[in-house]
């Protein structure tokens, strides 16, 4: 739902997965801020809306639409989807628990290190002993597998959009 959304806001394939990530990685973030009692699709939405209001203004450009009569629309529809295998909090925490448990130990050991602990990549690399590019590649590969894990559980669906 977070990706159908912002495709529907950004029209740039390689924006979105930027905007994709950066929605991921704030959500990680600031998990704990997040009120369980409350659904979760609409806050990890509401942090895909502010990336990518951010976006628009770091790339100086208007966006095409009225932002908020979009949105609005988007939120109003997706809220209307019964939920979803996956769309709940349990769900979504099991299945985080169940893809990292399946990544290889030195690729859970690097998330770790950049996601629960917050370290630069720099920082891992001189801690691990590899080099900078080697951690980034390590953690991209493990994103990607991690996707794949979520695609598997059919957590989130990748939607083509035809250019």
């Amino acid at each position: 739902m977070v990706l159908a959304m912002l495709r529907s806001m950004v029209y740039d394939k390689n924006a979105v997965d930027d905007l994709y990530q950066e929605t991921m990685i704030t959500a990680w973030r600031t998990l704990d801020r997040y009120d369980e009692e409350r659904p979760f699709g609409p806050w990890l939405r509401g942090i895909a809306r502010f990336q990518t209001l951010a976006y628009y203004r770091k790339v100086k450009r208007l966006p095409t639409f009225d932002t908020t009569l979009v949105v609005d629309h988007i939120e109003t529809r997706l809220d209307e989807i019964t939920s979803r295998p996956g769309d709940t909090w349990e769900e979504k925490i099991d299945a985080l628990d169940d893809c990292l448990q399946h990544l290889p130990e030195d690729a859970r050991n690097i998330v770790a290190l950049h996601y629960e602990q917050d370290l630069a990549t720099g920082v891992i690399a001189s801690r691990l002993r590899m080099s900078r590019e080697a951690i980034k590649k390590r953690l991209q590969r493990a994103r990607a597998r991690l996707t794949d894990c979520f695609e598997r559980k059919g957590l989130f669906l990748q939607l083509e959009i035809d250019s």
